[in-house]
């Protein structure tokens, strides 16, 4: 089957990276040890043979073509990979456990806990928490903590792919492909609104509008919360699908002044350091995770406030943390998805998965304009380059459609 193949190979990481330092918007793909190659398909026993129809790309597929991933997440991957983990695909053969037939529309919950690797469950996939899985590195499967960045356990960029039963979930009926194909980020997204959802008369900040921040707004807005939400976004078309998806304001932010009047807060003048502010945001969702946006959410945020980092940021570099202990903040980080607490009934879980298909499906889930870009995967180096450059494209998801 043909595949996108992404091998180990440290030169050609640490020369994407100087590339991407130098070129931050451009994508190389001579310099990357990514192609497209015939591979066996050979999965795990037991996973169900699947047949993309969509595979989109990701900011840690970007992440790793940057050069930008954190040697500490090295061990939980194994090379080489065949990319891809934001899967619609449709099922091969009859999947009576799932009660499932051939034919069947599917996604896959990308996460490879204990239950996937033939373990007894961890504490954390005892509680549901499967997201913080203590044996991504044990098991029948060689090290990897999802699908697309582990060997034996290839993603979604190729032909054919497969997948644990634990792991499939049903296309709603009526919901598009297109749409289908947002469960992951939406997921991703939901975690954490899930598990730090602001209170009713909460002041949100959404740092960056990409598709998480877009996702933040709009599964703020579909489970109802009424906080006023303002969004940090860098480009006109970001805002406008913010205001869409129910952002209340924009932020435009050029200096601190101008930060701490677009939160209603008080900017206090520094003789270094830019200024600092008083008073602010109750929650702030930093769907960046970089240096600048760090601070500046801590900054933004009132006393006991909270700092959510979305974004899978990596190094942070001369960063003030004053005022994390200063007005008292808590920072909490966000990986994938697993089971939630359920908003709408306190007390009780939910599967994160299972409800962002559900709520793409629910109608009250305003998803136009959020896949941007399709590609057929033989011109992946145009869909790469399309991701890399959301200023010039436009692109908020960009995808491989790989439907005959």
């Amino acid at each position: 089957m043909k595949a996108l193949v992404y091998r180990k190979s440290v030169p050609r990481y640490l020369a994407c990276a100087l590339a991407a330092r130098l070129a931050p918007r451009r994508f190389f793909p001579d310099l990357a040890p990514l192609g497209l190659e015939e591979v066996p398909f050979d999965p795990p026993r037991g996973w169900l043979p699947l047949t993309p129809l969509l595979c989109g790309i990701c900011g840690s597929d970007l992440g790793l073509l940057r050069g930008a991933e954190s040697p500490l997440l090295e061990p939980y991957a194994s090379l080489p990979f065949v990319l891809g983990h934001e899967t619609v695909a449709v099922l091969d053969a009859d999947a009576p456990g799932l009660g499932l037939a051939a034919g069947a529309r599917v996604v896959v919950e990308p996460g490879l806990p204990c239950a996937v690797r033939g373990l007894p469950p961890c504490r954390p996939c005892r509680e549901g928490r499967y997201n913080r899985c203590e044996r991504f590195l044990d098991g029948a499967l060689p090290p990897g903590s999802f699908l697309g960045f582990t060997s034996r356990a290839g993603g979604a960029m190729a032909e054919r792919t497969a997948a644990h039963p634990s792991r499939i979930l049903p296309v709603p009926a009526g919901l598009a492909d297109e749409e289908a194909v947002l469960a992951d980020s939406l997921a991703s997204a939901l975690q954490p609104v899930l598990e730090h959802f602001p209170g009713r008369d909460a002041l949100v900040l959404v740092t960056g509008a990409g598709i998480l921040g877009q996702h933040v707004v709009r599964s703020l807005r579909a489970l109802g919360s009424p906080a006023r939400i303002l969004v940090a976004a860098r480009h006109k078309g970001q805002a406008d699908l913010a205001r869409a998806g129910g952002a209340d304001a924009i932020v435009a932010a050029r200096s601190r002044r101008e930060l701490a009047e677009a939160l209603g807060a008080r900017y206090v003048p520094t003789t270094l350091g830019g200024g600092n502010i008083e008073g602010g945001a109750d929650v702030v969702f930093d769907c960046v995770g970089s240096s600048r946006t760090f601070e500046d959410g801590l900054l933004s945020l009132a006393a006991g406030g909270k700092y959510v980092m979305v974004g899978a940021g990596a190094r942070l570099k001369n960063v003030d943390v004053s005022s994390l202990w200063f007005r008292e903040l808590t920072i909490a980080g966000s990986s994938g998805c697993a089971m939630a607490p359920d908003p709408g009934h306190p007390g009780t879980m939910v599967r994160t998965y299972a409800l962002a298909l559900e709520l793409l499906a629910s109608g009250r889930y305003p998803a136009e304009g959020l896949l941007t870009h399709l590609f057929p995967l033989e011109k992946w180096p145009e869909a790469f380059a399309c991701a890399f450059d959301k200023r010039a494209t436009g692109s908020v998801k960009v995808a491989f459609d790989l439907r005959a």
